[in-house]
């Protein structure tokens, strides 16, 4: 009796050690960050981050086209069963500490040899030549979660979750930047046609006026050429901006979850506004916001619980079973009770001898996996504060290029109504002519350009602080 007590005394003492930890968790790594973004105009704490989808952009053709990619972008959809799937499985987690049970209905009949001991017993005593045995028995077993390897994988479980969730997150935010950027190029397309035609039009009329100075004997018919040639370069512009016009509302319909067609732009070009700050923030918070740094804090807590689950896997695991029911040779006594019941309970240490070389090879392993998920955290937010310095400088230096292609297409615009009024007077040639128009062209789509380029690195900045997915 009592070594049987003494058995029981260890056998929860070893239950007891289920609330100690076998490892040492990993914490997330403290990484050396600036005070503030490179490029930075402020050190103002509040970032552009923090503002909604339809506060950082206003314009409703844009926000309509946002809310339809956000519900019916089929990678939502993925990332959206995703998290429901995982979901699923966290919540099965908590059935983990529970003993598992099985209930067992079984019939038998065995006919024994009449030379052997069972034959001869059962003629002998019960007068037949067939043994049958009917059982029904409910059996449970449980495994004292002694290293914490339950613990472990609730825990990894938990952080499985957490990352579908933010993976959804990073889903929505690289969807908000893609579908803005189209919309942008959108309008820079519809700009850029728009200057397509109106030089056309000039075109067509420098034509004609050569034509009757051609007609006059004052100019050659090289210059018909040039000035057709020039007219042919513009004309060549329109069809090729209408097919892009065309591809990118294609692609804008499909992010939206819907049939390639038009994309209707109440705004041009020139009416798109953002905050007028454009306030970065500190490093620091930029971390918290950002789901792509998140999800991989998770897998960090991911590969903790893997070193966790590896390492108690090489030490020894209680496991007690008991099983109850009713058992009889015969059916027609098979439920009187109490005469056929019965019942066993036992429990066992299980200690692994042969597979301790692979163990302990999962365990290094585990933790050489620990160690490249720190080191994808350093990357991620090196990364990061690169993006966002990125998207600082070129919202500094693009506004400077806007300054300059701007006053250059008021000068050449100058340029084209002076050679217009000295070629008319005979104090310029037509190549001047044809010059200053083919000029104020390409510094139109230029300038064009350059806005939407501007449009871009507000939104990269935007994305690059962790904003649009709230």
């Amino acid at each position: 009796m009592k070594n049987y007590v003494n058995k029981i005394y260890f056998l929860v003492l070893l239950a007891a050690l289920s609330a100690c930890k076998i490892s040492k968790n990993v914490d997330t790594p403290n990484v050396a960050l600036p005070e503030n973004f490179r490029n930075a105009a402020t050190a103002d704490t509040i970032s552009i981050a923090d503002l909604p989808l339809d506060s950082f952009f206003t314009d409703a053709s844009l926000q309509r086209l946002l809310d339809s990619a956000i519900v019916k972008n089929y990678d939502m959809q993925v990332a959206l069963k995703n998290i429901e799937s995982a979901q699923l499985l966290f919540k099965q987690t908590k059935f983990a500490y529970l003993p598992s049970a099985n209930l067992n209905i079984g019939v038998g009949s065995n006919r024994p040899s009449d030379n052997s001991l069972n034959g001869l017993s059962a003629s002998s005593f019960l007068g037949t030549s067939h043994i049958e045995d009917f059982t029904a028995n409910v059996g449970l077993s449980w495994e004292a979660d002694i290293w914490g390897k339950i613990r472990n994988r609730n825990g990894r479980a938990l952080a499985e979750y957490l990352q579908t969730i933010e993976a959804k997150n990073a889903i929505q935010t690289n969807l908000v930047a893609t579908v803005s950027q189209g919309f942008y190029n959108l309008l820079m397309l519809d700009a850029q046609l728009a200057i397509a035609k109106k030089n056309l039009a000039l075109n067509d009329s420098t034509l004609r006026i050569f034509g009757f100075q051609f007609t006059s004997g004052q100019v050659t018919s090289l210059a018909i050429q040039q000035a057709e040639a020039q007219r042919l370069t513009a004309a060549k512009l329109i069809p090729q901006l209408q097919q892009s016009v065309i591809l990118q509302e294609n692609a804008l319909s499909i992010l939206a979850g819907e049939l390639p067609g038009r994309t209707q732009r109440d705004i041009n070009l020139d009416e798109v506004s953002f905050p007028k700050s454009l306030s970065a923030g500190v490093p620091s918070a930029m971390l918290n916001r950002r789901p792509d740094i998140r999800r991989v804090e998770l897998a960090l807590d991911i590969a903790n619980a893997n070193v966790g689950i590896a390492k108690a896997s090489m030490y020894p695991s209680l496991v007690i079973t008991a099983s109850g029911g009713i058992n009889s040779f015969k059916a027609s006594n098979w439920f009187s009770i109490p005469a056929s019941l019965f019942g066993l309970a036992s429990g066992g240490i299980t200690q692994p001898l042969f597979q301790r070389n692979l163990l302990k090879t999962q365990f290094e392993v585990s933790k050489v996996e620990r160690e490249k998920t720190v080191i994808q955290f350093r990357q991620s937010v090196l990364y990061a504060v690169g993006e966002v310095s990125d998207a600082l400088v070129k919202i500094e230096k693009l506004k400077e290029q806007e300054d300059i292609a701007a006053t250059r297409v008021r000068t050449l615009e100058q340029a084209i109504t002076n050679s217009n009024l000295l070629f008319q007077s005979g104090m310029a040639n037509y190549l001047e002519v044809i010059t200053a128009q083919s000029n104020v062209l390409q510094s139109e789509l230029e300038l064009v350009a350059i806005k939407r380029a501007q449009l871009g690195a507000n939104v990269d900045l935007y994305r690059s602080l962790g904003g649009g997915w709230k």
